[in-house]
């Protein structure tokens, strides 16, 4: 269970070492559910289940929690316009991120809360810091209070030394160079009443920021292990998460932060006014597969910058032809026999490459590299005759274990999942967690008529196509 990875909280690359190994308590900032999210939103969303799944395969069992943010100034303003309540707002949006999610193969976390679900959990935390002094009042407004933690500044190292008192924002978007105490609860104005609680400082809603803290330590735990996000979140959202978490509860609140870097278009930013702010169905109306959006999101290193290009998008899909044609040929392999010294050697040397990459801080560029050495090494060896039955059963499980992380490897339809399968597969998942086990029973049976066999085992649920 070797890992090391980059730490936003200490700007170094550093061993990942959770509390409890081998178990990982994993919290993911998922979207704000007021449209549907985009090609840049999804580059954040790859990376987190690159390395959930990573994790996985280094032995590591992972918890993850990604919440809904289904309560904020803009989802309350645009619902309004709509003639809707936020529930009949927001579900049309969640729906549409899960079609996207399984469209990419995102695993699904193991809790996906909405915000307006834990309002209770806000208030409560909201109690806590009122009770330790972190807090004031301000036109029936609960703020923070930046000055009383010490440590505010530290993720984003920000100079906090000219702050003035009484300075302070409400809204749930302001200028990334603002330090100013931020809202906790927001008093009743002018909202609809589908928008507002009860709470003891007056009735109101929760601030954003409160939000994640809430969800996050109630079903991980006051301390996290792993917090992952865009950086474009590092401030104020994450900055101000520490805060208010630290100070509610007195403990650290996360050991390691990882963040992903921006995605360009065609080396600009996205923005609605240049026309390039693309999500998954645009740019599959466009032509392309969503297996090459996601292989083209998996190939460039987390830390760095990307470069969404059409061009890329080719080169995606060509990359995965060359591994799903391996694929096919190894299929078609009669001779029987052992697997030989050759064929053994260049598995075992494709996945010390690939275990190394990732281990260095998740370099999935590195790791694909070990993907398509391998591929070159397989077919010298299947144009030379010297891959038996046997050695192809054994390349082909290399290869799969591989794609456990990358999720595209194999293609679907074939020994993958389709869409469909996933979106049941998920949901009985899903089931499971409930204790939903009829449910779980019943769509069960429906991949059964697919053709996919389910085993549960203590490492988790397998699946195989009926031979």
């Amino acid at each position: 269970m070797n890992m090391r990875l980059h730490n936003t909280l200490t700007g170094r690359v550093e061993p990942f070492e959770p509390q409890a190994p081998p178990e990982v308590r994993m919290y993911v900032c998922g979207p704000t559910v007021y449209d549907r999210a985009h090609v840049g939103n999804f580059r954040t969303f790859v990376a987190s289940d690159l390395l959930r799944r990573a994790l996985r395969y280094k032995g590591y069992r992972v918890k993850e929690v990604m919440n809904l943010t289904d309560v904020e100034d803009r989802i309350i303003g645009f619902a309004r316009d709509a003639g809707s309540d936020l529930r009949g707002f927001t579900e049309r949006h969640i729906r549409a991120f899960e079609e996207d999610r399984a469209a990419l193969r995102l695993e699904r976390p193991e809790v996906v809360p909405r915000a307006t679900e834990h309002v209770p959990e806000m208030v409560d935390l909201i109690q806590r810091l009122i009770e330790r002094g972190h807090t004031y009042t301000a036109d029936g407004s609960v703020y923070f209070r930046i000055g009383s933690f010490p440590e505010y500044g530290r993720l984003a190292r920000l100079d906090v030394s000219g702050i003035k008192p009484g300075a302070r924002v409400d809204s749930d978007r302001y200028d990334k160079e603002d330090v100013r105490d931020f809202v906790l609860w927001k008093a009743k104005h002018d909202e609809p009443e589908w928008a507002q609680w009860d709470a003891p400082f007056g009735r109101g809603r929760p601030g954003w920021h409160i939000e994640c803290s809430a969800m996050s330590m109630k079903y991980l735990g006051e301390t996290l292990d792993l917090h992952a996000g865009g950086v474009d979140l590092i401030f104020p959202h994450h900055e101000n998460e520490i805060a208010q978490s630290a100070c509610g509860t007195g403990r650290p609140f996360v050991r390691h932060w990882f963040h992903v870097q921006h995605l360009l278009i065609e080396n600009e930013t996205m923005s609605k006014s240049k026309g390039n702010t693309f999500t998954i169905p645009d740019i599959v109306a466009r032509g392309h597969r969503p297996e090459a959006i996601r292989y083209l999101l998996c190939s460039g290193h987390y830390r760095k910058t990307m470069n969404f290009t059409w061009e890329g998008l080719h080169q995606a899909a060509a990359a995965l032809e060359r591994v799903h044609g391996l694929l096919t040929r190894l299929g078609e392999v009669t001779r029987e026999g052992a697997p030989g010294t050759e064929v053994v050697e260049a598995g075992l040397r494709a996945r010390r490459a690939f275990d190394d990459a990732l281990a260095d801080d998740l370099n999935t560029p590195e790791a694909l590299a070990a993907v398509h050495g391998l591929v070159t090494e397989t077919n010298g060896l299947l144009a030379a005759g010297a891959v038996t039955r046997e050695g192809a059963g054994l390349l082909r499980a290399h290869v799969e274990a591989m794609d456990s992380v990358f999720g595209v490897l194999v293609a679907a339809g074939e020994d993958g999942l389709s869409t469909e399968e996933q979106a049941l597969y998920d949901a009985r998942q899903g089931a499971r967690r409930k204790r939903e086990f009829g449910r779980a029973d019943e769509i069960r049976g429906r991949l059964e008529k697919l053709g996919v066999v389910l085993e549960d085992t203590p490492q988790g649920t397998r699946w195989r196509r009926k031979r």
